[in-house]
């Protein structure tokens, strides 16, 4: 086994750190979420902190690590007799991005089920953590119903697995975390909700901060044991104080001028439901209890406040988490609080001093709009003769947008914008298992038995079933799909004043995108080159980053951004092949600059029709006098036009499009 790197080696990122040993003291917490960039040792303190957690004791021979003392009446391998038990370190175990339903929550042998009427259970990662640390890297991109059932189970306590009549229960009791990197995407607002505490880290740019970095890092790297030697005195003051910690807790007192703040705190900052309140108070206790104090003080609730809060103050996938520290203090000072207190609970201590969490907009994570501007919609697009740039335009109010799908059944990521073939939805036909039988299809099942029944010598009320009767259940639900945007931002888009309702008409869709779990990319064209201005990816706010500092002016080189486009689908074929792609063409159809440019943009339109590319093109063409040109591409392409307004849910024409091909029939995007 693997020396780790020691927790209290870890340098800075005090937040990251408290926010651990938080909930090391106190599980009821909640758990915590470590947003940040790449490469800030989000992984690193999380696997460090398994070995400061004191070591639990557990019936032996139990899969379910059951505690001796009070061993859960429903454990599947119970019941246990209470008495001594076997000590074993807590664990640490980690759910891969990958990981299938049964992996987490553990499966039952239906065919011993059906056939000898026994829960035969192989029990899952859930049940692994009980007691111990459940750790989700990347959590921003494991599937919506995987990160739904882990949440479920870390509020509840216990993992319940029912299938086709047959539930198993036992406990699931752990802390949570997990780490995301804003960039590749965001977690929905209501799943945010879910965590206790969040921090934002960010790498340090204090160069002797940095140097010290890499130093412990070579040198753990050289002698990952010796290294470890000389952090033990640090480690065992560490785990000594969680344990005292945990004494201490119960006997904390939460007293009523603690709790008016907590609540006006919640209510000036308008968090939504009851859970911010509850989490505030109980991190306020082990913020106390971890000071080595009785009484929650109000430095404790304002410390509270800054983990408990700021994520949980997103309304939108483009708001960046954060809380006004200004506003906070106002709010503490008139319900109770005292500016003469000191706001760090324990600034000698090992878990840092706390503060405001590093904060996403305008830093280098969190697909943050500073970093995401100079760069943006500019890469190497020279202009034509005497074309004048305009300036960016702010963005129209998004709105509600009508659902825009592939037609066709697929067998994409997990969404909800396409028909697919998926592990969850309606139930609509069976077929013979490829593989570990997931789904059942029971009377399918019985069916293909039955005839067999008499031939296998059945005399008993069981059931004679062989692999061979197994059917697998076949579902349809929704996938999510690569929608890629081709906007064109030259001259004649922005001529009169159209841009702004375009980018707020891009935005709508955007936002649509988020809400159904798709990837987006952004390709732009203007003056006489088109340019990728965001390679397809999950993080929607930063194709809205992008959007925002979008530029206009120039010639419209329409088959260069068709070109473009087709060159991006063809490499992401390549990586995702299974995910199907949906292009979203926003121009007025003009083309403009170079030889033969409408010919050219016809030929470049029918590479998409000839390879199967679902495409809906936006027709942005305004004025008394309309050429048609929008809806003579979309013909091309494949595809169908819709205008600006039609693009609205609420419109006359407001149903659901499908976005036919060229034949109307089911097809794989290129």
């Amino acid at each position: 086994m693997s020396t780790p790197f020691p927790f209290t080696a870890v340098v800075g990122q005090d937040d990251l750190r408290l926010a651990l040993l938080l909930n090391a003291v106190s599980p009821a917490v909640g758990g915590v979420l470590v947003r940040g960039e790449k490469g800030t040792a989000k992984s690193t303190a999380v696997r460090a902190l398994s070995a400061l957690l004191p070591a639990v004791s557990v019936v032996a021979g139990c899969r379910f690590s059951c505690d001796p003392a009070a061993p859960d009446p429903s454990c599947p391998d119970g019941p246990h007799e209470a008495g001594a038990g076997a000590a074993r370190p807590a664990r640490m175990v980690e759910l891969p991005v990958g990981a299938s339903e049964d992996r987490l929550v553990g499966a039952l042998d239906i065919e011993r089920a059906l056939a000898e009427g026994v829960k035969a259970f192989e029990p899952g990662l859930l049940a692994d953590a009980h007691r111990g640390i459940l750790y989700v890297d990347e959590v921003n991109l494991l599937h919506d119903h995987l990160v739904d059932l882990l949440l479920d189970a870390a509020a509840m306590g216990a993992s319940y697995v029912e299938r086709e009549g047959v539930s198993v229960r036992h406990a699931a009791r752990f802390l949570l975390v997990g780490t995301m990197n804003p960039e590749e995407g965001e977690l929905r607002p209501q799943l945010l909700d879910r965590f206790g505490l969040t921090v934002e880290v960010a790498a340090s740019r204090e160069p002797d901060q940095r140097v010290e970095v890499v130093r412990r890092r070579l040198a753990y790297d050289d002698d990952p044991a010796g290294f470890a030697a000389r952090w033990a005195d640090e480690e065992a003051a560490v785990r000594s104080r969680i344990v005292a910690a945990r004494e201490l807790l119960p006997q904390v007192r939460l007293g009523d001028g603690a709790l008016r703040q907590i609540a006006a705190t919640c209510a000036a900052f308008e968090v939504d439901g009851m859970r911010a309140d509850i989490v505030m108070a109980r991190t306020a206790t082990a913020l106390a209890a971890w000071a080595g104090r009785t009484d929650v003080l109000a430095e404790d609730v304002r410390q509270a406040a800054l983990l408990t809060l700021p994520h949980r103050r997103r309304r939108n996938p483009f708001d960046a988490p954060g809380l006004d520290e200004d506003k906070l203090d106002e709010t503490l000072e008139e319900f109770g609080g005292s500016d003469d207190e000191d706001p760090d609970p324990d600034p000698d201590g090992p878990g840092g001093g706390g503060g405001q969490p590093p904060q996403s907009d305008g830093g280098p994570q969190g697909g943050g709009d500073t970093a995401a501007r100079p760069e943006a919609g500019e890469g190497g697009q020279p202009q034509a003769s005497g074309a004048q740039e305009q300036q960016a335009v702010r963005a129209a109010e998004p709105f509600r947008t009508k659902v825009l799908s592939v037609p066709g059944l697929g067998e994409g990521a997990a969404g909800r914008r396409s028909r697919a073939r998926t592990e969850h939805g309606r139930t609509t036909g069976a077929r013979r298992p490829r593989g570990t039988l997931t789904k059942l299809h029971l009377a399918a099942t019985v069916l293909a038995a039955a005839p067999h029944q008499r031939a296998r010598g059945r005399s008993g009320p069981g059931l004679v079933l062989r692999r061979d009767d197994l059917r697998q259940a076949t579902r349809e639900g929704r996938e999510g799909n690569l929608v890629l945007f081709v906007v064109d931002a030259s001259g004649s888009m922005a001529a009169r004043q159209r841009m702004s309702a375009v980018k707020g008409a891009v935005l709508s869709l955007l936002l649509d995108a988020y809400q159904r779990r798709d990837k987006v990319g952004l390709v732009t064209f203007r003056g006489a080159a088109a340019d990728v201005a965001l390679p397809p990816t999950s993080s929607v706010d930063a194709a809205a980053a992008r959007l925002e500092s979008l530029p206009t002016g120039g010639r419209t080189p329409l088959a260069a951004g068709l070109l473009k486009a087709h060159e991006v689908l063809r490499v992401e074929r390549l990586r995702d092949p299974a995910r199907r792609a949906l292009v979203v063409v926003v121009t007025d159809g003009r083309a403009t600059g170079g030889p033969e440019p409408v010919a050219l943009a016809g030929r470049a339109a029918r590479l998409f029709a000839a390879g199967g590319v679902a495409s809906v093109v936006v027709d942005c063409e305004s004025g008394p006098v309309r050429l048609g040109l929008a809806g003579q591409l979309a013909g091309e392409l494949g595809g169908t036009a819709v205008t600006l307004d039609e693009l609205r849910a609420d419109s006359i024409a407001g149903l659901v499009r499908d976005v036919q091909g060229t034949h109307g029939t089911s097809r794989r995007a290129a």
